[in-house]
């Protein structure tokens, strides 16, 4: 017999699972609701006759991920400016209970591997995520994706090209942190030719104000351009706005806090040295856990 605390217990895998699936940790919480709704709903008997209920749950959030992906889609589509998932803040609770599996998930966490995810269908990245992340077998995914495992074999295996295509070697978690560091010195200092030096030559910059704050619409394209954009905006916010050196999605970032709270959440792609991507998150929508940050 399942008891509450153990059915409990899978509600922190379940949500670590949506969240990666769906970019948004509001819309996990409402995936785990549902789906521990759906396993109440059941008879005790029905209940009783579940082998596996971590399975089971699994199964139903994975299902319920997939069919939200695909309306997710539709909704972007309206979405006013770009659309950047949901950035957490170091207490939010994604990381995994076991710390054996910590460099895993939180790789898969960070704001580069989510904006990947993304760009792959619901299926592959359903696939993707469940296989190579939280390592189930393609048999239990087939479950999941109402396709046969030799088929989840080749969505997971389409997924992986789209990752390794997009992943650029990694500095160091204290290197990136210096990196960082420099960037919001050279940026409150309005220093263009710093600022130049720690930017890729290629380097994007992406904001998401989802038309509830002001920001850039447009990605801004080359090192050059952000500096200027980044030497302005300090500009514009001196003395009523400080920055602060934060851990975002388990990587060095920096927010920008007003008047108490916390307005801009900056996630960084480092790589090479150089930064090679920032996403700036402004809708106010997906800053909720950052109020007490």
């Amino acid at each position: 017999m399942t008891t509450p605390d153990a059915l409990l217990g899978e509600r922190r895998q379940l949500t670590n699972l949506a969240y990666r699936l769906l970019g948004s940790l509001a819309e996990a919480e409402d995936v785990v609701q549902e789906t521990y709704a759906r396993w109440y709903a059941m008879s005790p008997a029905r209940r009783e006759a579940v082998n596996a209920p971590g399975a089971w749950l699994t199964t139903v959030a994975g299902r319920i991920c997939l069919n939200l992906l695909g309306s997710a889609r539709m909704r972007r589509e309206t979405y006013v400016g770009e659309w950047i998932p949901e950035p957490l803040p170091e207490q939010a609770g994604w990381r995994p209970a076991d710390p054996a599996d910590r460099i895993t998930l939180d790789e898969s966490v960070s704001m580069a591997f989510l904006v990947v995810l993304e760009a792959m269908t619901p299926a592959e990245r359903v696939a993707f995520v469940l296989h190579d992340v939280f390592c189930h077998s393609f048999a239990e995914v087939a479950e999941i994706v109402g396709r046969t495992p030799a088929a989840c074999r080749q969505l997971a295996s389409s997924a992986r090209r789209r990752v390794r295509a997009a992943r650029a070697p990694v500095s160091p978690t204290a290197r990136q942190a210096g990196i960082v560091r420099d960037f919001k010195q050279a940026w409150e200092a309005q220093d263009i030719e710093a600022l130049l030096g720690l930017l890729d030559p290629g380097a994007t910059a992406i904001a998401d104000g989802g038309g509830n704050a002001v920001t850039f619409v447009r990605p801004i394209e080359g090192a050059e351009a952000i500096a200027r954009a980044w030497v302005e905006l300090s500009g514009r916010l001196r003395g009523t706005t400080t920055v602060l050196e934060r851990t975002v999605n388990g990587q060095p970032g920096l927010v920008a806090r007003q008047d108490g709270v916390i307005v801009t959440v900056f996630a960084f792609e480092i790589a090479d040295e150089k930064i090679k991507h920032i996403w700036a998150v402004r809708n106010p929508e997906k800053l909720r856990l950052w109020t007490t940050a």
